[in-house]
């Protein structure tokens, strides 16, 4: 491990941290339980991400889980006790699991969701929710949660901007699970991998980034591509020429021009 983790990353229960070779891992490691999630395992994520986000060690974030299952959804002991729950303990639940979503999204790091196995309800949204998505073809991704008549409310937002209204509707209001494959073809997840080479290919392509791309250049965009579907065609053009004449004046581009124009290889 390259860097020194802060006690409260060390005193985590339920995930793991890591920074190698500029890659952070944060690691669901509750095998035993699917990698269910409850509110102590949403709070850690949270810490987790922010830990990595700041990290100097980490240019790129791989949310991976230990075991065969990547995600199941909600703990069942915590859907139990999730009955007992007044509509303000709910709301509060809810903007807890809300906020960890949002701050994936529009994290300054590109994230990297490894899924080696099932992906469903909250697991699917959170291998949904990463920038990129790598899935091994055994893996059933699906949004469950009309069957036990709950509401997949919170990924719904992020699924409308990724995948469209046609192929939410089909997720969601079906709640079938769906293959690795068809998941690859409806734009719900990026890459397919077999499970000998799923962690390799990761790590390559997270790599790859990490050597041939300017760290400020993926987080402009990033930010942008969060930012874009709230406007208007007028804003959004407005809004892009800003960014790009911001991105002009940045040392990463002045940089990389230099070493195009000279014909040197750029080491990011």
């Amino acid at each position: 491990m390259e860097n020194l983790l802060t006690p409260e990353l060390e005193a985590l229960r339920y995930i793991q941290y890591e920074a190698q070779d500029r890659i952070g891992y944060i690691t669901l490691n509750r095998p035993d339980k699917r990698n269910a999630l409850n509110a102590d395992v949403v709070t850690e994520l949270k810490q987790a991400f922010e830990f990595a986000e700041n990290d100097e060690d980490a240019k790129v974030i791989v949310l991976r889980s230990a075991g065969e299952v990547f995600c199941a959804g909600a703990d069942l002991a915590y859907i139990q006790e999730l009955q007992g729950f007044g509509y303000t303990d709910n709301l509060e639940d809810s903007t807890h699991l809300m906020q960890l979503f949002h701050q994936i999204y529009t994290l300054k790091k590109v994230v990297i969701a490894q899924v080696q196995g099932h992906a469903l309800a909250g697991g699917c949204g959170l291998a949904a929710i990463c920038d990129l998505t790598f899935a091994v073809p055994e893996a059933k991704f699906g949004y469950t949660e009309v069957k036990i008549g709950f509401l997949p409310a919170i990924v719904s937002v992020f699924l409308l901007r990724k995948i469209g209204e046609s192929r939410t509707k089909q997720l969601l209001l079906t709640g079938d699970p769906v293959s690795a494959q068809t998941a690859l073809d409806m734009g719900l997840i990026t890459f397919l991998a077999s499970k000998e080479e799923l962690a390799a290919n990761v790590h390559a392509f997270a790599q790859r980034l990490c050597r041939e791309n300017s760290g400020q250049s993926m987080e402009v965009t990033k930010e942008m591509l969060a930012h874009l579907p709230e406007l208007d065609l007028e804003e959004g053009l407005r809004y892009a020429a800003q960014r790009n004449a911001e991105a002009r004046g940045s040392d990463d581009c002045r940089k990389g021009i230099a070493a195009f124009l000279s014909k040197e290889k750029i080491g990011w």
